[in-house]
């Protein structure tokens, strides 16, 4: 995880590569380390019962596990539905490095205390007054730097260069050849134009009508896709909300009070509504500024001249926020703004002009279109907006009242009247439409409880009251459609559509194949297209990476780089489409053209064949591990804690 601050060639980088390396890699490492097929799925029970994983005699306990995973998280907030795989995948990177220390104790291979201090200097040189070693400020860079103590950092540093011995020893020898380069170039840079036509099976469904004979025999064979499930209707008792609202009244004694204890909310402070035109002077020089207090000074005349301000707004002002609206502030009160605008808005009367006024953004036309002077809001002025507030409390502290009266009469017997209980509260009483657990219980709504409690009813039976958008709601079973086999009348319209999509997919591929055969032959592609209904387009020069709308990138038409200009393809798929395609351009390639990219190219395929090498041995080592029963899992233990965790 330290990879990045070995290299010594660009050492000014070296504590943003710590940064990343210490504090983050930890984290993002066994996210991305590809899991071994296996590991964790071993069935011998490891040498102790708390332990999750036992390596050549030594187990990593859960205590270890809880440790390394609170270290790796506790700067993090990791999703709830991503904490097991990312609680298994931290098991594993210890598992891993606990099985390299094996190994290399069994090869003698090691870090030593001078490579480890040679590698610190490299790290915190300022830890180091020419050879003498600085304990104290050593202990707080690190703990400044990687926010670890010393022993956390020392031992994720030893466990890196073991790492990195590991990888030089297997990635040693790996070279990438002149030709692999030249290969990846013309992969990367190869570049075809084409002229294409796509068939979508979604533009010819509803041009597929079957007779009721064939619609009929196609579901015969497809019958089994379509069962019904179980489906129930209810009767209901609602208390309605819009109704208990209509026939509720507040007095005004009662918004009295409400406008009293809430006073502080209808409180004005001095305030001004505003618009301005803004010139921008940060950053320019004393000759630029009086350039721009010459623009300023002009447009200033204009809008003293009678000249429509917003116009000039949104002409001249510099202020992205507030050109587009004519220069428009709104309300601002004291303290919102800089001084030298405050004190030029708040001293202008209503519809004046300010002068110019300077401020740290520059020049500022103001224009003041309304001012308040601070005071409370009168209780006729806001009557009206506390009127509603007020009043949905009342009714929804009513309807609680009642939904518990209701309640409680349930509970003395949920075998009653609905009817009877319907009449006590003044209830609206309906019925639902019939309605299976995913279907919406019309006319009351798709609540889950509304469901559990339809479907959990027996016959002669009724809920408790359940809270839906419209009010509070009792119900009793009505009919009970139990679970089926559909005929074709009762899924109709399901059977039509697929029917249509699957019959779409082989008219789509038909169209493609006979666009292929006819352009082959020699008939002009645009044309043939035309006739079977499909748009001829034009792709842009591609490489086999760039993209092709509606088919995909250029990979999905490899064999154009192989093709003659004017080659016709054969018909292809990409996802549920089919598509054909003529070779219109291959633009040549020069490779001394690409000599700049080299390079670059050659180092990436060189960490590429590195990567795949590491990646080869640390599968084998652990398979080899595993056979030779060095290398056990407790999988109970071990899907304890990652779920737990």
């Amino acid at each position: 995880m330290l990879k990045s601050i070995q290299q010594r060639d660009n050492p000014r980088n070296r504590w943003v590569k710590i940064g990343l390396a210490v504090v983050v890699a930890i984290i993002v490492v066994p996210m991305v380390i590809t899991l071994i097929p296996g590991l964790m799925n071993s069935t011998p029970v490891a040498s102790s019962p708390d332990a999750v994983a036992t390596i050549a005699g030594q187990s990593i306990t859960v205590n270890d596990f809880q440790q390394q995973f609170d270290q790796v998280t506790r700067n993090s907030t990791i999703p709830p539905m991503l904490k097991a795989a990312y609680a298994k995948q931290v098991l594993d990177q210890m598992v891993f490095q606990r099985a390299l220390e094996y190994e290399a104790d069994r090869l003698g291979l090691r870090v030593t205390p001078e490579e480890e201090t040679e590698r610190i200097k490299e790290i915190l040189p300022t830890a180091w007054s020419g050879n003498t070693w600085l304990k104290d400020r050593y202990a707080s860079e690190v703990q400044l730097r990687t926010g670890m103590s010393v022993t956390e950092f020392e031992t994720l540093l030893q466990n890196e260069m073991l790492i990195d011995k590991f990888r030089e020893l297997v990635t040693d020898g790996i070279t990438v050849t002149p030709e692999e380069v030249a290969r990846e170039l013309r992969w990367r840079n190869e570049k075809v134009k084409i002229e294409y036509a796509v068939v979508k099976p979604s533009d010819l469904a509803a041009t597929i009508r079957p007779t009721d004979a064939e619609l009929g025999a196609w579901f015969s064979k497809n019958a089994s896709r379509y069962q019904i499930p179980e489906k129930r209707s209810a009767r209901y008792a609602l208390l309605d909300l819009s109704k208990l609202r209509a026939a509720t009244t507040v007095s005004d004694d009662t918004l009295r009070t409400y406008y009293n204890s809430n006073i502080d909310q209808y409180k004005v402070e001095n305030r001004v509504n505003v618009e301005h035109i803004l010139f921008k002077t940060v950053g320019k020089t004393d000759a630029e500024v009086a350039e721009i207090r010459k623009t300023a000074e002009d447009v200033l005349r204009q809008a003293k001249r009678g000249s429509n301000f917003e116009d000039l707004a949104k002409k001249y002002s510099e202020d992205d926020g507030t050109k587009e609206k004519g220069g428009a502030l709104g309300w601002i009160v004291e303290g919102q703004t800089v001084p030298e605008f405050q004190q030029a808005a708040f001293s202008l009367p209503k519809g004046s002009i300010s002068d110019l006024v300077k401020t740290q953004y520059g020049f500022h036309i103001i224009k003041v279109l309304d001012r308040e002077t601070a005071h409370t809001k009168t209780f006729e002025e806001v009557r009206d907006s506390i009127l509603q507030p007020v009043l949905d409390d009342k009714v929804n502290a009513e309807a609680s009242d009642i939904s518990n009266q209701m309640a409680a009469a349930v509970r003395q017997s949920n075998r009653q009247s609905l009817d009877d209980l319907a009449k006590k509260f003044n209830l609206e009483v309906g019925v639902t439409s019939l309605a299976g657990m995913t279907d919406p219980v019309l006319p009351l709504g798709t609540s889950p409880e509304l469901h559990q409690a339809l479907f959990a009813l027996r016959t002669g039976e009724i809920s408790q009251p359940i809270q839906i958008e419209s009010g509070y709601v009792m119900l009793s079973v009505k009919d009970i459609q139990s679970a089926h086999q559909g005929s074709l009348a009762e899924v109709h319209d399901r059977v039509l559509a697929d029917y249509q999509d699957e019959k779409s997919v082989d008219l789509a591929h038909s169209r493609a194949e006979e666009l292929s055969k006819r352009a082959q032959a020699g008939e002009d592609f645009d044309k043939v297209a035309k006739s079977l209904g499909l748009t001829a387009k034009a792709s842009d020069s591609v490489a086999r990476a760039g993209s092709i709308p509606e088919i995909g990138t250029g990979r999905q038409v490899s064999d154009a780089f192989n093709m003659k200009i004017g080659q016709v393809s054969v018909a292809s798929q990409a996802g549920a489409n089919w598509f054909v395609y003529r070779l219109v351009s291959h633009d040549a390639l020069n490779l001394a053209d690409l000599a700049n990219q080299q390079n670059d190219v050659q180092q990436q395929l060189l960490q590429t064949k590195q990567s795949a090498a590491f990646e080869a041995f640390r599968k084998d080592l652990l398979d080899r591990l595993k056979k030779e029963g060095k290398l056990t899992v407790n999988s109970e233990v071990e899907d304890r804690i990652t779920h737990s965790s």
